[in-house]
């Protein structure tokens, strides 16, 4: 009986300002078979530091362009 945990993300880029959703699934399985799963999710906007997350997410943010950033910073500014 061999145990192994398996991380996995998925993303999802939202609304407007591109908001992007991030969900991390951990598996846990057992002989190559999943035995038990849970999720973990965040969310991250074009003003979020993202310098420490995956390279993954970082090549997703690339839909934050000057434009969304600056409607981003307006809208925070509105609030």
């Amino acid at each position: 009986m061999a145990l192994e945990k398996k991380i996995t993300h998925d993303y999802e880029v939202r609304g407007e300002y591109k908001i992007i959703q991030e969900r991390q699934k951990i598996a846990i399985l057992e002989d190559g078979k999943e035995i038990s799963s849970s999720y973990r999710r965040a969310s991250f906007h074009p003003d979020d530091d993202i310098s420490g997350e995956s390279d993954e997410l970082k090549a997703v943010a690339s839909v934050w362009t000057d434009e969304i950033k600056a409607a981003w910073a307006e809208f925070q500014a509105a609030e």
